[in-house]
């Protein structure tokens, strides 16, 4: 793609917006997994209902699929800063409110969903505009690293250390990993308004246009790179893989394996641990081979984790392949947000990003109803070499964009001029 910036290999300063923008990404991923965490438990007290329950979990869903490319359009429009800063003052309050109604006994199924897909909604706005936010805060060739540090960072508060709290804060009350979570987005908004950035020079929007077309050409744009389209293909058929996978991953670990819950929660260990291990390599495999290639050597690592957790009826076997699938997994979300900010026109990565996460999120409910259809049909099993097809397909898709990756370079290497391979 012509006009591609190199890609340095630096890192970012954590003195001044970047550090604060960190800062304020690791505590608002804290709460949310607080949140998280204790919606279904909640749920569970309110209705015996499977399906009622699980519907809390489609409302996370449901607003990606509905409003993911509007807030992609909306967040190259506006301030960038600002959007986050509002989303994260609108979103603590209606946390706050809903913590005062669980509070007074006020809590009910409806509310539940209410609050899932209200969260959601303001969410697509939020994660566009910071991804379209980070080039304005850090150089580009900075961008490997600044993503690495901040996926690691979340990880690291979401995945590991949130879910201790979780039962300390139900056991002092029903309402309070509700007031934790209104907490954090609070704080989180004034770190992110304290920012203080350039936005970034849009050219004047032609007479007429509307959010609309906005998103047509945002997609038109991305079809038209060929990298870009290639790495969105594969998300597409990852995302369908793990959403196969994980909606029978507790019914693969303990009635296939017979490990019983102990052995789910040394998967999910297991998962998370290698997450913290890839965002430690994640920049240094690009520096070696090329962000496109970085996505290639992850995507065929978990295809044979996938191999591996399908067809060797063992725990070992299991913790073994979630460490490789955890940690290929960050290596593979750190290089392509980094490759779609790089290649992405500054007036369309709010779009262009919008449709990467609108791939995702639509490929994993499609995952886990192909992955609950493989598990009946051919075994428990099933789904997790249902998934190592799709990666492997993820890596066919990815082989033709080989050709025009971008080689990521030293700040002292003397060939730092060398844009495409």
């Amino acid at each position: 793609m012509a006009g591609v910036e190199p890609d340095s290999g630096g890192t970012p300063a954590w003195r001044g917006g970047f550090g604060r923008l960190w800062t304020a990404a690791v505590v608002s991923t804290f709460g949310d997994a607080l949140r998280t965490s204790a919606l279904p438990l909640l749920a569970v007290r309110l209705t015996d209902e499977p399906l009622v329950i699980a519907s809390v979990t489609v409302c996370g869903y449901l607003p990606w699929l509905l409003f993911g490319l509007f807030g992609g359009a909306v967040a190259d429009r506006v301030d960038q800063r600002r959007a986050m800063w509002l989303v994260d003052t609108a979103r603590g309050a209606l946390v706050a409110g809903f913590a005062l109604a669980v509070g007074l006994g006020h809590a009910s199924v409806p509310l539940l969903i209410a609050l899932a897909f209200s969260l959601t909604a303001l969410q697509t706005l939020f994660d566009n505009a910071a991804t379209a936010l980070l080039p304005s805060l850090v150089e580009r060739g900075a961008l490997g690293s600044a993503n690495a540090r901040l996926m690691t960072g979340q990880q690291l508060a979401g995945g590991l250390l949130a879910a201790p709290f979780v039962p300390l804060l139900l056991a002092a009350g029903a309402f309070t990993p509700f007031v934790a979570d209104a907490g954090t987005c609070l704080v989180a908004a004034a770190l992110v308004a304290s920012l203080r950035i350039r936005p970034p020079e849009r050219e004047p929007r032609a007479a007429g246009s509307t959010l609309r077309s906005e998103i047509g050409a945002g997609l038109r744009a991305l079809a038209r790179d060929r990298v870009l389209r290639a790495v969105c293909l594969a998300t597409l058929l990852c995302n369908i893989g793990m959403g196969a996978l994980i909606a029978t991953l507790a019914l693969h670990v303990t009635r296939w394996l017979d490990a019983g819950d102990t052995g789910y929660v040394a998967a999910m260990t297991a998962y998370s641990a290698g997450s913290l291990a890839g965002g430690f390599v994640a920049q240094r495999i690009a520096r070696r081979t090329g962000r496109v290639r970085a996505l290639l050597f992850g995507c065929a690592i978990q295809t044979g984790s996938l191999l591996l957790i399908g067809s060797v009826r063992h725990v070992a076997a299991l913790v073994a392949g979630m460490i490789l699938l955890g940690a290929m997994n960050m290596v593979w979300n750190v290089n392509q947000v980094t490759l779609m900010q790089q290649r992405s026109p500054d007036a369309m990565v709010g779009r262009i990003a919008a449709a990467f996460r609108t791939a995702s999120v639509s490929g994993a409910p499609l995952g886990a109803f192909l992955g609950g259809a493989v598990a009946g049909l051919y075994g428990l099993n099933g789904p997790a070499l249902l998934a190592a097809v799709l990666f492997a397909s993820a890596v066919a898709a990815l082989i033709p964009a080989r050709k025009q990756d971008i080689r990521v370079v030293t700040p002292e290497d003397d060939s730092h001029r060398a844009l495409i391979n």
